[in-house]
């Protein structure tokens, strides 16, 4: 009888082995279909279309300089212009997001296997590559999947560097090269020393720097992790100099950063209206509000952006403030690493931030700003869940799967956000096709900037929102057979207290024209009360795609009684 069981038994037990073992490469190619089906699915959305408008300049120095209009740092778009050159289709230039996205994943388990365990590293990897915050912004052409590849990769050599636990330190270099159906390599590399690793951690940090500006709290939290790293350890002196010189590059590129870029868009308009409107309640306010509430608010955004569910978001960061304790205190691991230095590193960009934002410097809340803190996040809520010992071993991965299909299923997403079903690709194909129908040659099409970006993309084939005549608030340019009527810039979005003078501002330069209303993306402002206006100008039923697409025929010379 005994030996029946054993022999039941057996097979069992091989599989939930088997199972454990290809459990990463599981979670990597879920992940990967995931973003790939999110990226093909969407029409693209103003952030969107600006990052391919600035890219797809006649020359790389005019894409450089159309960079320094942007917030972030120049390396995207300079990959963009040449990126572009070889389609411009809506999946094809989200691609190097998703693989980006996918492989943050694959790094941060490499990481956090050499780290602390492998149970953490799966555990971390699954709620990283499934956070449908991070889902959301690894399937668009910004920044925000590349700067998390670029941060693991950084960890995970930067921990092989310090570590140097095998005569060979595999590194893993990120390749943007897409070859047929095949839509990211992962080659791993050899090398026989660890201040090799030091130097990959090194190049992948730059890159991450001139990605996005989150980039340089990063920077300084890893400068301080491996002070704490080196003051344990017996570094080999050219080990200490790789770090030394790498800590010279990267203030380097922030003095570079600072004197072309920074110095410059911190006393534009748009960003102070930028701070003043989506991003105002990611910024403390001295003496309009409570510094302590400020702070136990932004947390709580902070992690309902990532998870994206009111209840799963709590729990997320009382577990991740569980982590750091359990991390502070356990030390060194029986038979493992000392992960004190661990918790420090988790913990410090989140304070870090926290006085960015009450400084009035960088934000922290529930917006893609934040998404960055995801690496640091989810290892820490991962260390505290594999701590748990319940009387099943798959009680764990059933808790952590069902917390994940919620967030994913149930999404209430903070900040700038369009429902899937109101930004499938159709929809605007749809729209297109109704405008090019209903609308006659010579036609002047009127647009807010927002919108203007996506009708550059989808039928006007050029940029129209950054060039033209210059009137009070419009640009006014050739969009294919249309006229178009283009909102400043720093107008930003129609607003139902300034549309009345705006489009009354019109009436010369459309005088002999039949005149469309194009707006797409984003809910703008009073969204409601700026419809009902529009009925004063003949546009009493516009023609709607989805809850984020509007097309109708409007009449500016004068307000219809």
């Amino acid at each position: 009888m005994i030996a029946s069981e054993e022999f039941v038994s057996a097979p069992s037990h091989g599989l939930s082995q088997r199972l454990a073992a290809a459990a990463p490469a599981l979670l990597i190619f879920a992940g990967l279909v995931a973003r790939l089906i999110s990226a093909h699915s969407k029409f693209l959305n103003a952030d969107e279309a600006i990052h391919y408008l600035l890219a797809t300049q006649p020359t790389l120095p005019e894409a450089y300089r159309a960079s320094l209009g942007t917030a972030h740092p120049p390396l995207l778009i300079i990959f963009l212009h040449y990126w572009a050159m070889i389609s411009h289709a809506e999946l094809f230039l989200r691609l190097p997001s998703v693989a980006a996205g996918t492989a943050a994943g694959w790094f941060l388990y490499a990481w956090l296997r050499d780290a602390i365990d492998r149970a953490t590293a799966v555990v971390g990897m699954g709620l990283l590559l499934f956070s449908p915050a991070l889902i959301y912004t690894s399937a668009e052409v910004r920044q925000y999947a590349f700067l998390l590849c670029f941060m693991s990769a950084t960890l995970y050599s930067l921990e092989r560097g310090l570590t140097g636990n095998s005569a060979e330190v595999r590194q893993y270099s990120f390749v943007l090269c897409f070859m047929s159906a095949t839509l990211y390599s992962l080659e791993r590399g050899l090398t026989r020393n660890s201040v090799g690793s030091m130097l990959v951690s090194a190049v992948t940090l730059y890159l991450a720097m001139l990605t996005h500006y989150a980039a340089l709290i990063f920077e300084a939290s890893i400068a301080l992790y491996g002070l704490v790293r080196l003051a344990s350890m017996r570094p080999k002196r050219s080990l200490l100099a790789a770090w030394i010189a790498t800590q010279a590059g990267c203030a380097a590129i922030a003095v570079f950063l600072w004197k072309t870029h920074i110095s410059v868009i911190r006393h534009r308009a748009l960003t102070h209206d930028v701070a003043e409107s989506y991003l105002r309640s990611s910024l403390f306010h001295p003496g309009e509000e409570n510094v302590f509430l400020f702070l136990g608010r932004a947390n709580v955004r902070v992690f309902h952006f990532l998870f994206s569910q009111g209840a799963v978001s709590v729990l997320g960061l009382l577990v991740f403030v569980t982590g750091i304790v359990l991390l502070l205190r356990t030390g060194k691991l029986v038979g493992g690493p000392n992960v004190r230095a661990l918790g420090i590193l988790l913990l410090l960009p989140f304070i870090i931030n926290c006085g960015a934002a009450l400084v009035g410097v960088y934000p922290y809340g529930g917006t893609r700003h934040d998404s960055y803190l995801a690496i640091f996040a989810m290892p820490a809520i991962a260390f505290a869940i594999t701590r748990w010992r319940p009387s099943q071993k798959w009680e764990m991965p059933a808790a952590v799967a069902l917390a994940l299909a919620i967030c994913n299923f149930t999404v209430t997403a903070s900040g700038s956000y369009i429902r899937p079903e109101n930004q499938k690709k159709e929809l605007m194909e749809q729209a297109a096709r109704y405008l090019h129908a209903s609308a006659p040659s010579g036609s002047l099409i009127v647009t807010d900037y927002e919108s203007g970006l996506l009708l550059s993309y989808y039928v006007c084939g050029a940029d129209i929102t950054h060039s033209g005549e210059l009137t009070k608030f419009f640009y006014v340019s050739r969009c294919g057979g249309y006229g178009s009527a283009s909102l400043l810039p720093g107008l930003w979005v129609f607003r139902a207290g300034t549309f009345q003078e705006q489009i009354e501002s019109l009436k010369k330069t459309v005088d002999q024209h039949e005149v469309w209303l194009f707006q797409a993306g984003f809910i703008v402002d009073r969204e409601p009360e700026f419809q009902g206006m529009l009925g004063q100008y003949g546009c009493r039923s516009p023609r709607k795609f989805g809850a984020n697409i509007l097309v109708c025929r409007i009449e500016v010379r004068g307000a219809v009684n």
